[in-house]
């Protein structure tokens, strides 16, 4: 019966490996630059309404 287990050494490739080479991740420029803008605007109004509350007292 032969031996199913991989031998010490041997160069084996599991089925993710293998696609992992083939397949292309998609680019994220686009996604970065959206999170950048929204983290942006997130900050602007934090602040635009800190400087209000601090005006006010």
């Amino acid at each position: 019966m032969p031996e199913l287990r991989p031998q010490i050494g041997q160069n084996t490739q599991t089925s993710n490996e293998a696609a992992k080479e083939t397949k292309e991740e998609p680019a994220l420029k686009g996604t970065f630059v959206s999170v950048m803008l929204l983290g942006a605007f997130i900050a602007v109004s934090w602040f635009g309404v800190f400087a209000l509350f601090v005006a006010r007292n």
